[in-house]
C-alpha cells in the first residue's frame, strides 16, 4: 500500500509502522486497510509540516516517511497513557 502512494519508508518507520498496526488493532473500529489508508494519510500531513520547517528538501525527502512523522499519532499518546497514569503518585 505505501507503494501505491508512491512512498517509502525508512527502517525506523517500518518499524513504527509494524508497532502502530498492533497498537491500532487492540482499539475499537480498526477497519483493516481503510485504518491503514488513514493512518499514512495522517503521516504525509505531519511529513509535508516537517519538511516545510526543514526549507530545503530533495526527491527522496519528499518520498520518504520517518519514524517521527507516524509516531506522532495519537495512537501511541493511547498506549502510553496507562502507563503514565500507573506511575502518578497517590
Amino acid at each position: 500500500m505505501v507503494a501505491a502512494l508512491g512512498l517509502s519508508l525508512s527502517g525506523p518507520a517500518r518499524q513504527a509502522l509494524g508497532e502502530y498496526l498492533r497498537l491500532r488493532r487492540e482499539q475499537p473500529n480498526f477497519a483493516n486497510a481503510r485504518s491503514l489508508r488513514n493512518a499514512l494519510d495522517r503521516a504525509r500531513l505531519r511529513q509535508a509540516r516537517r519538511l516545510l520547517e526543514a526549507g530545503s528538501v530533495d526527491a527522496a525527502m519528499l518520498t520518504t516517511l520517518e519514524a517521527d512523522d507516524i509516531r506522532a499519532s495519537r495512537v501511541f499518546d493511547a498506549a502510553r497513557a496507562p502507563a503514565a497514569k500507573e506511575e502518578a503518585p497517590c
